[in-house]
């Protein structure tokens, strides 16, 4: 059976469920805010402890990641997700479920070939293009001149 471009749109919009935006909206933004406030929150803290912007920064982000890593291992990150959808992907807590998540599922399949290769699977080629511009940038920035 072959269907037309309008036939599988009809198609696809009869079954399709439709987005509830009224909720799914106000639940990212309440949801990704509060990631994001909670990591203010222990910015602030470590900026109290007197620590060099630069470590406090780093601080920040590695409590991050580690929050996002272990409610994942708890299961309790995907529950949230499914509540808030996007609002748990923009927050470095998303990256790093999003690394953890994988490696968590395919640990059975052993060390190396499971949770090794499998928790880079969403997450590598972010780290690659990341790595791949910061190159490109710092090279432009040696030829172009900066300071």
């Amino acid at each position: 059976m072959k269907l037309s471009r309008d036939q599988y749109k009809k198609l696809y919009e009869r079954l399709s469920p439709p987005t509830p935006s009224y909720k799914n909206i106000p639940a990212a933004f309440l949801v990704g805010g509060a990631l994001c406030a909670l990591g203010e929150a222990f910015s602030k803290l470590y900026t109290s402890l007197n620590l060099p912007d630069d470590t406090r920064a780093a601080a920040t982000s590695i409590t991050m990641v580690f929050i996002g890593v272990a409610l994942t291992a708890a299961r309790v990150y995907e529950k949230i997700a499914k509540w808030a959808g996007a609002g748990t992907l923009v927050p470095i807590t998303g990256f790093a479920n999003s690394i953890a998540s994988p490696a968590m599922e395919f640990k059975t399949e052993g060390f190396v070939l499971g949770t090794c290769v499998k928790m880079f699977t969403i997450a590598g080629p972010v780290i690659v293009y990341g790595v791949s511009a910061s190159i490109v940038y710092g090279l432009l920035l040696l030829v172009f001149g900066g300071r």
